[in-house]
């Protein structure tokens, strides 16, 4: 033996660990009870990372002025449709009434003084017979 100093071995640095592989990508799946082999496995919500990009002041205003603009305009747009909408189910109806006294108006009316003449009609002719309130109906 010789009388030189012991060498000394330098420590070993611990091993830095691998990372290991994500457990769900390691283990072969096998048919999922779905039986839709095509699903991914799905992660928790918690555990996935969320990146949070944050408007500055200036840029969330103009977000908001614009937002507030387009629901004004779109109101103003869906306000004059329901008004447009209004207006001609009012027109329409007051030509219909209109076309409804014109017609009235323009009748020829001959006003049957003799009930037994009614006995005599046809069925044809009883048909044709109308009912009108004379006192609005001009008797030509």
């Amino acid at each position: 033996m010789s009388e030189s100093a012991p060498e000394t071995v330098p420590a070993k640095k611990p091993a830095k660990a691998k990372k290991a592989a994500k457990p769900e990508n390691s283990i072969p799946r096998g048919q999922p009870k779905s039986n839709r082999p095509w699903k991914t496995p799905k992660q928790k919500f918690s555990k996935i990372k969320k990146t949070v990009n944050r408007l500055s002041f200036e840029k969330k205003t103009a977000l908001r002025d614009e937002l507030r603009y387009i629901k004004e305009r779109s109101k103003e747009i869906k306000d004059k449709r329901k008004e447009d909408a209004v207006q001609k189910h009012q027109r329409r109806v007051e030509n219909a009434e209109r076309r409804l006294a014109n017609e009235r108006r323009s009748e020829v009316v001959q006003v049957i003084k003799n009930p037994a003449k009614l006995k005599r009609m046809k069925k044809k002719q009883m048909r044709m017979i109308e009912k009108r309130d004379v006192s609005q109906v001009k008797v030509v």
